[in-house]
């Protein structure tokens, strides 16, 4: 890459080691690079997202930045787990406590606490929104994962979320169905392009009281599965509090990523009203 090796962070995210979390791309500076050079170095870094600082010290705030999130084939609106890796590297630099992005879905607040190693984030997403799915297309979603409508949780009825990316979200019956189901990763990509579903197709199935594991879609590149999305935990947050499914204030927590070997522990607390707050950790890569 053009740019040095050296002003790319790569964190994890959502998880206290390593091996555990969604790896995101960091650069803390992107002031003079074009959106073509921001693409091209996502793909290279091949991450789910990569965040970029596109301006810093936004009105003299020397705690608010102005964002931009790319995978590595597309610009996002939103990025939560590339949120809590970028407050993370900036606390680290910075010191803890209140950031605010600016992203292309409005300001978003994060708050980071701890120190060292062991440093965690909260952001605030935008105010959520549920829809119905357009005429045909949960059909043709749940034949993708080659499942039918009564595979699915009679308690939580099949929408589309918002909080800051769009995410259909799915509640299977049964673990089995939920662990084994398959898809074609070309054929997901083309129906949510189709949908402009810019962030994860997000299937969940209940674990324990207000405890829920997720398998998250999102084909681009190599990859198939995303290991941790905290867009899709605040659109699940949503979902809940929208559909009177969770009574708030209230706290849920959403496991991610056991099915591509990447265990991820993500905190969702629904307030009364506003936006949705998504916790967890985040951990720097050599």
């Amino acid at each position: 890459m053009e740019l040095m090796t050296s002003e790319v962070l790569r964190y994890a995210a959502f998880t206290n080691a390593p091996d555990g979390g969604n790896p995101a791309g960091v650069v803390l500076d992107a002031m003079r690079l074009s959106d073509a050079r921001m693409q091209a170095i996502a793909a290279e870094i091949g991450y789910a997202e990569t965040v970029f600082v596109t301006e810093a010290r936004v009105n003299g705030d020397s705690r608010r930045n102005r964002v931009r999130y790319f995978s590595p084939i597309a610009e996002v609106p939103f990025c939560g787990h590339a949120t809590i890796a970028l407050a993370v590297a900036l606390s680290g630099r910075d010191g803890t406590g209140t950031f605010v992005f600016d992203t292309a879905v409005g300001p978003v607040a994060i708050e980071t606490e701890g120190e060292g190693a062991a440093v965690a984030a909260s952001f605030t997403s935008v105010e959520p929104r549920v829809a119905d799915f357009p005429d045909g297309v949960l059909a043709t979603l749940l034949g993708l994962l080659g499942v039918g409508q009564a595979d699915l949780h009679p308690a939580y009825p099949p929408m589309v979320a918002f909080a800051g990316n769009w995410h259909p979200i799915l509640v299977f019956a049964d673990r089995r169905t939920f662990d084994s189901f398959a898809f074609d990763p070309n054929s997901m990509r083309t129906l949510m392009d189709a949908q402009n579903w810019a962030g994860t197709v997000t299937t969940l199935c209940e674990i324990g009281p207000d405890e829920y594991d997720s398998r998250n879609l999102f084909p681009v590149g190599t990859i198939a599965e995303d290991p941790a999305t905290g867009s899709a935990a605040a659109a699940f947050g949503g979902y809940l509090r929208l559909l009177s499914l969770a009574e708030p204030p209230s706290r849920v927590v959403v496991r991610q990523g056991s099915h591509v070997g990447r265990a991820s522990v993500l905190t969702v607390d629904i307030p009364v009203s506003g936006g949705i707050v998504v916790s967890g950790e985040a951990v720097e890569l050599s």
